[in-house]
């Protein structure tokens, strides 16, 4: 029975809309960040592959979140930046359970603006160096990602937690600036996202 109820029902391009939130932060020796909770929507696409293996192509809009500690006259504070960011990507998933749980990962690339900070923070110094807020905001704005993660519900609803870490250096494109230091940082993205079937 167990063998031949994998044949019952396949996925075949099936569109998923999601939505959920995430944790973002930049792991950098350079300033100190803390991570911060922002959302995320997008589409994607499940078909089948191959016997227990599906692929997934998605495309998802994110606003990320993350805080610098800063000094603000005598006071020391979280100077928090917004991240806007669209992310494409295409995830090999092994069903370990059809339609109910299945391992997914694979590769990403993301495409972001600069850091937005709030006006009423911009000019906080950032902790350890002589940089105003303001002046990290023009990062990189492409990196590339390898994901992985896990899927599990029932056949038209599913959650979906992944982790992503990003390759490129983030702020890379500070040291093109003559800020007076060198720039390292790499982005990690804790992701949960509800995943509708239609």
């Amino acid at each position: 029975m167990v063998c031949f109820s994998q044949y019952d029902y396949r996925d075949s391009n099936r569109i998923g809309i999601s939505f959920g939130i995430n944790q973002f932060t930049i792991n950098t020796n350079n300033f100190q960040t803390k991570p911060g909770t922002g959302w995320n929507g997008g589409l994607s696409m499940r078909g089948n592959y191959y016997n227990d293996w599906d692929m997934v192509y998605a495309m998802q809009f994110s606003e990320n979140n993350f805080s610098v500690v800063t000094n603000s006259g005598f006071i020391t504070e979280d100077t928090n930046y917004k991240l806007s960011s669209v992310q494409i990507s295409l995830m090999w998933s092994y069903k370990i359970v059809e339609n109910h749980l299945s391992l997914e990962f694979g590769p990403l690339v993301q495409i972001n603006g600069k850091l937005n900070v709030d006006k009423d923070q911009e000019n906080n110094i950032i902790s350890g160096t002589n940089l105003l807020a303001k002046d990290i905001v023009a990062i990189s704005q492409f990196n590339f990602y390898p994901v992985i993660g896990i899927t599990a519900g029932f056949r038209h609803v599913r959650l979906n937690v992944s982790y992503q870490y990003g390759l490129n250096n983030m702020l890379g494109n500070l040291n093109n600036q003559n800020l007076g230091y060198s720039f390292k940082g790499n982005p990690g993205i804790l992701n949960g996202n509800l995943i509708i079937y239609l």
